[in-house]
């Protein structure tokens, strides 16, 4: 057996039936990020997606006894509180900390994503004196905030306020979430060693689930992994951003955060940069693609599972050009060498994510034809009828124009083309769940051409 040190954490939160928040929701933030889970459950809930139906608060001894027992074993470098629920659970949760010195990120959970109450009303007052002041990083959101620093949050610099109250309570750091403030960006702030960092991400419109409980899991991961409490902060909140983007839609309510895209993305990089890599030396081993290349070169693109942004696509850095008889890629494969194939992926992952690879071609209207025999489902946009507004904006007129194909044809084609305008060159643009699927749909469809019509 090959032994291996792994950094651990510890979560003491209640237990989520539905698996989307709680003990559930921080254990797989734990594992995502290479850390060794281990948990203390204070309650066991009755809840999905939907709401909490019921509840029972393990007794405070078992709590302590679980606590007691996994810290006697194995070193946990960092924990989390969530949902206590009483004070005679906080009283056990202020003790540990004290005895083990445990550095500690409180998630303050008052109610559920739903509204749900998650600690009892008369208790609250007992988790801002003995929980709070003893924690390392504490993560409120609006009104868990305004609870706690007894003040309304309405702007940023209310936020700043508040945060700067609950730090004299005797937090190291406070997180101050902006989610709930409404407004296109969501704005969070850190307090920490009397300086303040923002941070600053596009909202995204979806009612999570389990979002407080892994962003506080992901800070205690980080913190474990001995980052330092800026770093740890910033991680987590990018960790937090593909974790809500890329929620699972399992039930009727809200939606799942899903800790485990991150994870995903790592885990599929090097297949990624393989297939775009073979797709292209395929390319560059079929003298059939030379006729069809694009007068700016051609460029096979594919994205990771979870792709958010230009950096979680492969494409080849430069395009693949023609070099006197034969078709060469100028430089190597790598993520963020595309915009423009790039924004046709995105675009279309949106609408059903196995879509995940495009390849474009010179416009020709045998070539089209052929894909249409070979069964595969062609679409088009007309440039002539793009907004101004869109047509102003670097990179809009690929996502309009993919948009505007994806309508027409009711589903993501595997074929979107145009017939261009002045300094635009008519495009093919095939579409596939791979490099080589879309690689492999051209070179089909190139030899059908040449076969049916020659010439």
């Amino acid at each position: 057996m090959i032994k291996r040190k792994i950094p651990c954490a510890m979560t003491i939160a209640g237990s989520d039936s539905s698996g989307g928040a709680g003990i559930e929701a921080d254990l797989k933030t734990f594992a995502a990020l290479g850390v060794f889970g281990t948990c203390a459950a204070t309650a066991i809930t009755a809840q999905n997606t939907k709401g909490v139906y019921d509840i029972f608060p393990i007794p405070p001894r078992m709590v302590e006894r679980q606590i007691e027992t996994v810290l006697e074993d194995i070193p946990v470098k960092a924990a989390k509180t969530g949902m206590l629920y009483s004070k005679e659970a906080m009283k056990v949760v202020a003790k540990a900390i004290d005895r083990h010195k445990l550095r500690v990120v409180v998630d303050p959970v008052f109610r559920a994503g739903t509204g749900d109450l998650l600690i009892r009303e008369e208790d609250k007052e007992a988790l801002i004196k003995m929980v709070i002041p003893r924690s390392f990083v504490v993560t409120p959101n609006k009104h868990e905030a305004e609870d706690i620093a007894q003040m309304k949050i309405k702007t940023v610099d209310d936020m700043k306020k508040a945060s700067s109250k609950i730090a004299k309570l005797g937090a190291k750091a406070v997180v101050v979430k902006g989610g709930h403030l409404g407004g296109a960006n969501v704005i969070d702030i850190l307090n920490y060693n009397g300086g303040f960092k923002t941070f600053t991400k596009p909202r995204v419109e979806v009612e999570a689930h389990g979002g407080g409980c892994a962003f506080s899991a992901a800070i205690a991961a980080y913190l474990a992994l001995d980052y330092g409490v800026v770093d740890a902060v910033t991680k987590a909140e990018e960790f937090m951003q593909n974790a809500i983007t890329y929620g699972l839609v399992v039930g009727k309510g809200r939606v799942p955060v899903n800790p485990m895209a991150t994870l995903f993305n790592e885990a599929e990089k090097h297949r990624v940069l393989e297939d775009v890599s073979k797709a292209a030396k395929m390319i560059e081993d079929h003298p059939e693609f030379l006729p069809y290349m694009a007068e700016v070169g051609m460029q096979v693109a594919m994205a990771l599972p979870y792709a958010s942004t230009k950096w979680h696509v492969a494409a080849v850095e430069g395009r693949i050009v023609r070099f006197g008889e034969k078709a060469k890629a100028v430089g190597c494969v790598k993520f963020g060498a595309s915009d423009h194939v790039a924004h046709i992926v995105l675009t279309a992952m949106k609408r059903d994510p196995s879509k995940r690879a495009a390849l474009n071609l010179r416009y020709d209207q045998g070539l089209v034809e052929a894909f249409k025999k070979l069964g595969r489902v062609a679409s088009s946009f007309d440039r002539r009828l793009e907004p101004p507004e869109v047509k102003a904006m670097e990179g809009g007129t690929l996502v309009w124009g993919v948009e505007e194909a994806i309508k027409a044809a009711g589903k993501v084609p595997d074929v979107i083309y145009d017939l261009g305008e002045v300094g635009k060159e008519p495009t093919i643009r095939v579409l596939g769940n791979s490099a080589m699927d879309v690689v492999e749909k051209a070179l089909a469809s190139i030899k059908l051409r040449k076969h049916v019509n020659p010439h």
